[in-house]
């Protein structure tokens, strides 16, 4: 075994990960408050900004330089996957209006994943000072300490959290925000997918869906969710698979009561 693939051994990717998201976090600190230059990817509601960069730049340097042999799929860059086993998938800013306008639920989120199924997942809040980590088979954590979903058993008893798509599709979910409103206690619109996913596995929301995410989105907090007790399904409680349109994640006890609601 060379010297490279040995700094690429399983015990170290959970620790590995947490360094890549520390590191891309510090970048974004820098940032955050006076961001500068704002651009935008395809529409008003789509941006990025040079700290999107950044941290992803970052974030890719220290992945390739210790684990050469696996892929690659991150937000601003698109795929460099080969014939690699695995694919590390990196999100450096989820969130980015939040952190455009000074607003501190924004995170940065990467995973590994193997044959679809992510097997280390870590979404770092820098300013919330969180560090939501997971490693299949081991639990999940918030700043080392475990966390699980919540106990709530019904939908009227539940705090939801969702996401709107860009532009051309936000029509698509008002039918379901409309429904759920009366039915829940509450819904949030934090506008950082992988961060509502955290609220999804520490339990402070008790459901959570959304149309159109893509798997550097999803892919860490999908670990985070099931590692701590919660489950994943498209609208009608068909298995999720990263990429999938249609995600819907819960603490379990309310999945029947949301698929029912999403199938109006």
């Amino acid at each position: 075994m060379s010297q490279m693939s040995e700094r690429c051994e399983r015990e170290d990717w959970l620790e590995l990960a947490e360094r890549a998201a520390r590191l891309g976090g510090e970048i974004l600190g820098e940032g955050f408050g006076h961001v500068g230059q704002i651009g935008f990817k395809s529409s008003h509601m789509d941006l990025v900004t040079e700290f999107d960069r950044r941290s992803e730049e970052a974030i890719v340097e220290l992945l390739q330089r210790e684990c050469p042999e696996h892929g690659l799929l991150a937000e601003e860059r698109g795929s460099r996957r080969g014939e690699a086993e695995y694919l590390w998938v990196v999100d450096p800013l989820d969130g980015t209006m939040n952190y455009a306008h000074a607003y501190p639920l924004f995170a940065v989120s990467i995973a590994l994943v193997r044959a679809g199924r992510p097997e280390v997942g870590v979404v770092y809040a820098p300013i919330l000072g969180e560090l939501f980590t997971a490693e299949r088979g081991a639990g999940a954590f918030l700043n080392g300490q475990r966390i699980s979903v919540s106990p709530t058993p019904t939908l009227k008893q539940s705090l939801l959290g969702t996401g709107f798509p860009i532009l051309e599709h936000i029509e698509e979910n008002l039918p379901a925000f409309r429904a759920f409103l009366p039915l829940a206690q509450g819904i949030r619109r934090d506008g950082s997918a992988a961060l509502d996913l955290c609220a999804v596995a520490c339990g402070r929301f008790d459901g959570f869906w959304e149309l159109d995410l893509k798997p550097w989105d999803v892919a860490a907090g999908w670990l985070l969710i099931t590692e701590a007790g919660g489950r994943l399904s498209d609208f009608g409680g068909g298995t999720y698979k990263l990429g999938d349109r249609q995600l819907l994640a819960c603490n379990g006890r309310i999945q029947r009561q949301m698929i029912e609601v999403l199938g109006r």
